[in-house]
């Protein structure tokens, strides 16, 4: 049986944020805990599959490669991650991250270390750059240790003392009716640590805002809402944690004359009354320069001509994608006399015959006839 998509089973939509991901999980989590059905194995079923999506749908690299290919994209990472572990876990440690707890729990005890926050940055280019890869320097902000009181907290001279609400644990346990959960301490914010005189520099925290510029390499190929990961260039981790990642999330800006579809692309050629009709050569763009193709005679609107591998080579494709050229016969206007003379002598020349001169037309009228007929 076809495995079900993880947005569907947390009922959320594909753009989701992690904090709507993490609510439906919650509340999924809180329904269908087999603590709360002991007898059900459909609830237990339906625990497992929102433990799997919520494993998956909550890890940033997990989530992408699960929206680019599905759950071929991630079985070999989930293994058997949310559907077949061992024990299903209490309720706190369920909820614990939940509700707050972030990346540093362990059973029997708390880290106060963690790993750094993620940050995106919306990169514009252009489709040429798109098409051939570009190397590009953005500037983005960072969180630095303090210089003054080197990543401590505390004014120089001083010292953080044993937070007294959690005891130096970070955590503190919360009754919810008949189970408890634990939640990041609300005094220390889960360092464990109280600051009873902070660093003025950093204001308690450690570290400083800053700038830092970085150079994006962009692979040639990249479509719109691609995702390019720097490891290690989110946000700085809290005591002594590892940094974040940074996404650098492309948007092609729209083209002049190209439009993409795929690896292909696409564009409007206007050619003259007399070129359809007659036939000829006409010159058209392309990303890497100019091409010629030959049009025949009695081209009609809408006509495409392919030039092959003149599109984009994607950046997980071996092939080319090529151009797809739309002609459009363009009506002349701002006529002068002579042309409207010369225009009326071919419509009375062309009338003599018109049902051979203008199939399409004749085609046309002899469908109608038949509707009326009917």
């Amino acid at each position: 049986m076809a495995k079900k998509d993880f947005y569907d089973i947390l009922g959320v939509n594909r753009d989701a944020s992690d904090e709507e991901i993490k609510k439906a999980y919650r509340k999924l989590a809180m329904k269908y805990h087999p603590d709360r059905n002991p007898d059900s194995k459909e609830a237990e079923d339906k625990f497992k599959e929102g433990k799997e999506a919520y494993e998956i749908l909550s890890d940033d690299q997990k989530r992408a490669a699960y929206d680019q290919y599905g759950h071929a994209g991630v079985d070999q990472q989930a293994g058997m991650g949310g559907g077949g572990g061992g024990g299903f876990g209490d309720f706190a440690d369920i909820f614990g991250d939940i509700f707050g707890g972030g990346g540093g729990s362990s059973r029997g005890g708390r880290s106060n270390v963690y790993r750094g926050a993620d940050l995106r940055y919306n990169m514009e280019i252009t489709l040429e750059d798109a098409a051939r890869g570009v190397e590009k320097q953005i500037k983005i902000p960072s969180h630095d240790e303090c210089d003054v009181c080197h990543g401590s907290g505390a004014k120089p001279g001083t010292e953080a003392t044993t937070c007294h609400t959690c005891g130096g644990h970070g955590q503190v346990r919360v009754s919810q009716g008949f189970f408890s959960v634990q939640q990041t301490c609300p005094t220390c914010h889960g360092s464990g640590k109280y600051i009873p005189d902070p660093c003025r520099n950093c204001k308690g925290t450690g570290r400083v805002q800053t700038h830092k510029t970085l150079a994006v390499k962009i692979p040639a190929g990249v479509d719109e809402g691609d995702r390019i990961r720097l490891s290690g260039e989110g946000e700085a981790g809290v005591n002594g944690g590892p940094p974040g990642d940074l996404y650098v999330v492309i948007h092609v800006k729209e083209h002049a004359v190209f439009n993409r579809e795929g690896n292909d692309l696409h564009c409007e050629m206007p050619i003259s009354f007399s070129c359809a009709a007659l036939g000829g050569e006409i010159e058209i763009p392309t990303l890497s320069g100019k091409a010629r193709i030959t049009i025949p005679a009695e081209t009609q609107t809408g006509q495409v001509f392919r030039l092959r591998s003149k599109g984009i080579k994607g950046v997980r494709s071996a092939m080319t994608g090529d151009l797809m050229c739309h002609v459009v016969v363009e009506t002349p206007v701002k006529l002068t006399a002579r042309q409207k003379e010369l225009l009326k002598e071919f419509e009375e020349i062309s009338q003599g015959d018109s049902d051979k001169h203008n199939p399409r037309a004749k085609s046309f009228m002899d469908k109608v006839k038949d509707f009326f007929a009917t």
